[in-house]
């Protein structure tokens, strides 16, 4: 039988999508290159492969905005290639309703049942907010990441969102902690089976991760820094135990803050080069490169989950690194269908060239 090593996007259609009236770009199963001028379009064509996979964009929460200007309606067509199988997801948007989504003609309920149809890993020099940031923006990258190859981890994280919610919410109900005691250790009991297992997961991504993210800086770096990532949590062991514990100690203090001050929601990434902390003691160069590294030991992570190398967008990576890394990062990325978004491109190597114009 014959079938495709890796997941490939085969083609994109976009209508009325930013920029775009009505455009259809096919890509090879290898390395595709879009080249063209600053706002041009050619990000606009990663967002919608990425809408297209993760069921999000990675520039806005507000999805009328990709609705193209003076248009009501915007569509994105995109016709994905897995092991054995061929597989077409559609998303409708529309200014007066939500978004709908199709996979091969048949409508999704929630953005949930999209995830592990196909899979995406996204970098660009935004990324850097990675490990420059706040620990948010490391929670969103453990969050996606875990999500495309575990759907009852993503389930999981919606329930503990909507849990802590309304334990917050009772929290500030009331001016007499009195009131809220019998009734907060419901909640207390819910956010800590909840967050045990999220611990749990993340604690092994981490683990999953952290080696492949060593290998991927030693060779674009090219230099003898040892890249490490531990996952910072406010309980490492007996998680459920300590943390129902704390809530039921500081209760006080939450009651007076206002809000739930422990859980998974409050934890982090720390990241060392060399044992040094990157975030506040690492150069703009070197977190760019442990953020692209991280990205692409997220390809690793992917493969041994799944069986199959995931598709990667790189958007104009290229601004930020010289002629050696980049030669560096092509090579480390051929094992894997990768989109990359330019303005210019000097690489003597086999590619399908796509050149981005903007539209009328």
């Amino acid at each position: 039988m014959w079938y495709h090593i890796n997941m490939v996007i085969k083609s994109l259609k976009l209508v009325n999508y930013r920029s775009y009236k009505e455009k259809i770009f096919n890509f090879s199963d290898k390395l595709n290159i879009l080249v063209g001028k600053n706002a041009q379009g050619k990000t606009n064509v990663l967002e919608a492969i990425f809408y297209a996979v993760i069921g999000r964009s990675f520039k806005t929460s507000k999805e009328k905005e990709v609705i193209k200007w003076g248009q009501e309606k915007a569509y994105v067509c995109g016709e994905f290639q897995k092991k054995y199988r061929e597989e077409k997801i559609e998303l409708f948007f529309d200014k007066n309703k939500k978004k709908s989504i199709k996979v091969d003609d048949i409508s999704l309920h929630k953005i949930g049942e999209l995830l592990g149809t196909t899979n995406a890993v996204f970098f660009s020099p935004d990324e850097l907010k990675l490990v420059k940031e706040s620990p948010e923006e490391r929670r969103r990258f453990i969050n996606i990441d875990i999500s495309q190859t575990n759907k009852r981890y993503f389930y999981m994280i919606g329930r503990y969102e909507k849990v802590l919610a309304n334990r917050n919410k009772l929290l500030k109900s009331t001016t007499d902690l009195s009131v809220i005691r019998d009734t907060i250790d419901i909640w207390d009991r819910a956010l800590t089976e909840l967050a045990e297992k999220i611990f749990i997961e993340r604690k092994k991504f981490i683990e999953e991760l952290s080696p492949y993210a060593k290998l991927a800086h030693q060779y674009i770096s090219g230099g003898s820094e040892e890249l490490q990532l531990v996952y910072n949590s406010s309980f490492n062991e007996n998680y459920k135990e300590k943390m129902i514990k704390y809530l039921s100690k500081n209760l006080e203090k939450d009651f007076k803050l206002g809000y739930t001050s422990v859980g998974i929601h409050r934890d982090d990434i720390d990241i060392y080069l060399n044992g040094i902390e990157v975030k506040n003691y690492g150069s703009q160069g070197q977190q760019r490169t442990v953020a692209l590294s991280m990205k692409l030991a997220e390809l690793e992570i992917i493969k041994n989950r799944i069986g199959e190398y995931p598709i990667l967008l790189l958007d104009d990576v290229f601004s930020e690194l010289d002629s050696s890394r980049r030669q560096k990062l092509l090579n480390f990325t051929s094992k894997t269908q990768t989109i990359i978004t330019c303005t210019d491109f000097d690489l003597n190597i086999d590619a399908n060239i796509i050149k981005i114009v903007k539209e009328d």
